[in-house]
């Protein structure tokens, strides 16, 4: 029987500013009891926009006061209060993947798994929860020569079995664990969902083996596939683009913006000399028609089934626009109370190069000019295409790593510009400072992602008997 009135409670670690909580509250259907991380800037950010209360490990641990945001170790987090928690969502850090080197026999199983990811497992065997969801970097899956991701799934699958293993190394949780079928295991495209940035995620979503038969499997594992691969719209061929975002229109609305902003690009190639930008000339350039529908097709590599298609699709881009609340309001002039939307200040040499490169051009277009910089990453001065997703948004990272703007006189990304690509809504503030904002944004999963996990949690809920 269907519980569609019923609300689930979630507890999240490594919650960071709150992406993917966001994702969850957006549906309505979910009551955070715990968040956790160990840094205070997102720990403010998360309290101002979820109204909770902020704890330190230690308090909590003397007397939990639910719901609240824990800041501190999750490794000295006492768990106890999860039990009555119906699903679990977070990812560690991938750097607690990152170091280990040589196979399962030379390093023994307990170096496999990281310290952190080690605690996750923890707070899963504590709270036993319905459905659990755990997203990572999709270089996860190769890390190590496969070994981490290998361990990881036949963790989530055989936890019963694994745990003591797992417990032996933190020395703490319960003396028993619930084993987990895998609904979801598979690498996601942000943009294949309604995020307007090309942004990759390992996610696996487990629901309890117990609570399952095999109808179930087949039926939760179809529809998680249906929603996180783009199946149930025309998004992963028509992607939503860094320019909609922006500036609050969809492609056939911005027509005269994006004419008006290439036509300050033409004839750059002769400007810059370089191979990379007469090759740019002849590869791009010439292709464009200038007409932004046109273009827009020709960007992205789509062959449209036929006028109604593209039609259709545009106007789901409305719908989403309109959903994520961006639609009718770009984001060029406006203040926010958390001065998200200030364009950073840079040096005059950094912005005579940006206004050297063209759109989804990166350093290498001016390699050997006067404007020429080191660089080791393809995303290093890599402007934005107005009519793609934006590229991956990044935490870290110094200059040139900022992403930057398709107008030619625009360079670095404003924060609030950089949120709009990880979907969270204009009314979301964030403490800190610039820097600080910038991990926040950059460490998030997308709100909109999260949104869709959170259906695909719901799905599992809603038929699951409540206790």
């Amino acid at each position: 029987m269907k519980n569609s009135d019923h609300s689930y409670k979630i507890a999240t670690l490594f919650s960071g500013a709150g992406g993917l909580d966001s994702g969850f509250a957006n549906t309505g259907k979910f009551e955070n009891q715990i968040a956790n991380d160990l840094l205070q800037a997102p720990a403010d950010t998360y309290s101002k926009n979820h109204n909770v209360r902020i704890q330190s490990v230690a308090n909590f641990n003397e007397e939990p006061k639910l719901p609240c945001y824990i800041v501190g170790d999750v490794t000295d987090i006492n768990f106890e209060p999860l039990k009555n928690i119906d699903c679990v969502i977070g990812g560690p850090p991938c750097q607690d993947f990152s170091q280990v080197r040589g196979s399962r026999d030379e390093l023994g199983i307990t170096q496999v798994r990281g310290n952190l990811y080690s605690h996750f497992i923890r707070a899963l065997t504590r709270a036993a929860p319905k459905i659990f969801v755990f997203e990572n970097v999709p270089g996860l899956v190769s890390a190590n020569g496969g070994l981490a991701y290998k361990t990881i799934t036949e963790d989530f699958e055989n936890l019963n079995e694994k745990w003591t293993e797992i417990k032996n190394k933190i020395k703490k949780g319960p003396d028993s664990a619930k084993n987990y079928f895998l609904i979801f295991n598979e690498i996601v495209n942000s943009s294949d969902v309604g995020v307007p940035q090309k942004r990759k995620r390992l996610i696996i979503v487990g629901v309890r083996k117990d609570l399952l038969n095999l109808t179930a499997e087949y039926d939760y594992t179809k529809k998680a596939k249906q929603i996180l691969k783009g199946e149930t719209s025309l998004l992963k061929k028509y992607p939503i683009t860094a320019m909609e975002a922006f500036e609050g229109k969809t492609v056939p609305e911005l027509a005269e913006k994006y004419t008006k902003l290439m036509e300050e690009y033409r004839g750059i190639e002769n400007k810059v000399g370089t191979p990379e930008a007469f090759a740019w000339k002849s590869k791009t350039w010439d292709k464009l028609t200038l007409n932004v529908v046109d273009d827009y097709l020709i960007s992205n590599n789509i062959q449209p089934k036929d006028d109604d298609e593209v039609e259709v699709a545009f106007e789901e881009h409305k719908i989403i626009l309109k959903e994520l609340g961006y639609y009718g309001k770009p984001l060029e002039g406006r203040k926010f109370d958390d001065n998200s939307n200030e364009i950073p200040k840079e040096s005059d040499k950094v912005k005579s190069r940006m206004s050297h490169i063209p759109p989804n051009m990166n350093y290498l277009f001016v390699d050997g000019t006067e404007w020429k910089v080191k660089g080791t990453m393809s995303n290093i001065y890599r402007r934005s295409h107005p009519l793609k997703p934006g590229y991956t948004v990044m935490a870290y990272g110094g200059g040139g790593t900022w992403s930057y703007h398709y107008e030619k006189e625009r360079s670095m990304l404003t924060n609030r510009e950089r949120a709009r690509l990880q979907t969270f809504p204009d009314d979301y503030m964030f403490e800190g400072n610039r820097s600080q904002v910038r991990a926040q944004i950059g460490e998030a999963v997308p709100v909109r992602l999260g949104t869709k996990l959170a259906d695909i949690a719901l799905s599992v809920l809603e038929n699951i008997p409540t206790n």
